[in-house]
């Protein structure tokens, strides 16, 4: 039997229906302590704002790191953050509307509620539900405007407390046909020729490949009759020339390399990273919740809610000093810092709450070193030591010009890494997908801890290949032609 949770950002937007013991404020959510049973649980998201980093956005992000199905997902919230991204979508059906939108020239916009698929505005009940598979989230408000013909101006989430009290009615009912209906998720498309899109950008300072290695990427896949042609931002309207998606720049989920996965996975294509694995791992506060729901051992760590002062003094007895703090969707060593006492940590939490509604604190675990496993398809692909930056905590040292500088590396045959740090990285792969990821991990004494799961790892020629050679190039590349095969054959996991 399946729960269901009805997430509101106040108690008092709940005010208008009847009490229910299904019904929680944001605040207790994300503060729920872990189930201890395997409970299918059902959460429906109605806070204010889908804000990202906000309240609302971590309703959502935490609901999928403890297994919950959730609407919206945060791929959805994502989605409809930009015109750019749903605009392509919804081409074909802005074709439709000039039949069902007013006529009166005096008219030049229309405005449409949508609660869950559904709307009083029965003949566009069909758009709305459309929309809604599109992007599914409760409260949809899509607004029209006539040029020389209609067509949809935006799509937007919209706040259970803005509702009259009509459509508080109609909302009212449709929760209640809604709350009763499976899931579903879209069929992908096939596609059946074999060229691979390798997204880069030439001017980014800290790429995840350097030069040498794209192209070996590139030589490596004509071995295997594989075209790689690498792209960049500009190539979007493109994309759904290629097969497949291989992205070889930062990842984040507000900026385009996280649009180029979305719509590569809904062409069909085979893609590295999956928009799946980039939601999963580029905030840290989601993979603390995922690695300690599945009970992997990760640093000592505490989530901060601003404004919380109490737990704010519980820190130093909790995790002791110096204490980490790291912004959710930093990289690279961004975002981070190292308080050695209560008057450095007031100050770093202040300075990080400006950028986002939660943050991590963990205990500091010094090491010479992090480990990194490079794992491909759930299996290990490259073993390296990164050292910390000379007289610097952490591997990287930014400088004040925005220069950045690294430690020194070591790269292995895995065979030589400690078994039980492969072992780890590898299960804690297992959590995100089926991708190519790299694990970091800290090793003090007997205790080893996973620090964060990359999406988009460094594979730099000179360091991570400095054991495999050519052949870390061929694997990457033989396992996308057998992920290209498996599609064209019709093959599904």
């Amino acid at each position: 039997m399946s729960r269901l949770v009805i997430v509101v950002e106040k108690a008092s937007d709940w005010g208008s229906y009847y009490p229910s013991d299904n019904v929680v404020t944001a605040k207790d959510y994300l503060r729920e302590p872990l189930a201890a049973d395997e409970e299918r649980t059902q959460v429906i998201n109605l806070c204010r704002s889908y804000k990202y980093l906000g309240t609302g956005y971590y309703v959502s992000l935490l609901a999928e790191a403890r297994g919950h199905k959730v609407i919206p997902s945060v791929r959805t919230i994502n989605d409809l953050r930009r015109r750019s991204l749903y605009g392509l979508d919804i081409e074909d059906l802005e074709q439709r509307l000039s039949r069902f939108l007013p006529d009166s020239r005096d008219t030049t916009d229309f405005g449409l509620q949508v609660y869950f698929g559904e709307t009083s505005y029965a003949p566009l009940q069909d758009l709305a539900r459309q929309v809604f598979e599109m992007f599914p989230c409760p409260i949809l408000r899509i607004e029209f405007e006539r040029d020389r013909e209609w067509g949809i101006a935006a799509i937007k989430p919209t706040g259970l407390h803005t509702l009259n009290d009509p459509q508080e009615d109609a909302f009212a009912d449709a929760l209640d046909r809604f709350s009763k209906k499976l899931w579903r998720k879209p069929r992908a498309r096939r596609k059946y020729r074999y060229d691979i899109a390798m997204l880069h950008d030439p001017a980014e300072a800290m790429p995840p490949s350097n030069k040498r290695a794209l192209k070996s990427f590139i030589d490596a896949g004509k071995d295997l009759g594989i075209e790689v042609d690498p792209i960049t931002r500009n190539d979007y309207a493109r994309l759904a020339e290629y097969d497949g998606l291989f992205i070889r720049e930062t990842t984040a989920l507000d900026n385009h390399t996280y649009r180029f996965a979305n719509k590569a996975e809904k062409e069909g294509m085979v893609v590295m990273d999956d928009p799946t694995s980039i939601l999963r791992c580029t905030n840290k506060i989601y993979l603390h919740d995922l690695l300690r729901a599945r009970k992997l051992p990760t640093p000592k760590s505490e989530i901060l809610f601003r404004d919380d002062a109490k737990k704010l003094a519980d820190l130093p007895a909790l995790l002791g000093f110096p204490i980490v703090l790291k912004i959710p969707d930093g990289s690279f060593s961004r975002g981070i810092v190292k308080a050695e006492n209560a008057e450095e940590l007031k100050k770093g939490v202040d300075d990080l709450f400006q950028h986002t509604a939660l943050v991590i604190a963990q205990e500091y675990l010094y090491t010479e070193f992090d480990w990194r496993i490079g794992v491909l398809n759930k299996e290990p692909l490259y073993a390296c030591q990164y050292f910390m930056s000379r007289g610097h905590w952490q591997i990287y040292n930014h400088g004040a010009r925005g220069t950045a500088k690294s430690g020194g590396f070591k790269t292995l045959p895995v065979r030589e890494a400690p078994a039980e740090v492969v072992r780890l990285a590898v299960k804690a792969t297992g959590l995100i997908g089926d991708g190519l990821y790299g694990v970091d991990l800290k090793q003090v004494g007997n205790r080893i801890v996973v620090i964060e799961v990359n999406d988009n790892p460094s594979i730099d020629a000179g360091v991570e290949d400095e054991y495999l050679g050519d052949d870390l190039y061929r694997r990457i590349m033989e396992e996308f032609l057998r992920r290209l095969e498996r599609k064209r054959l019709g093959i599904t996991d």
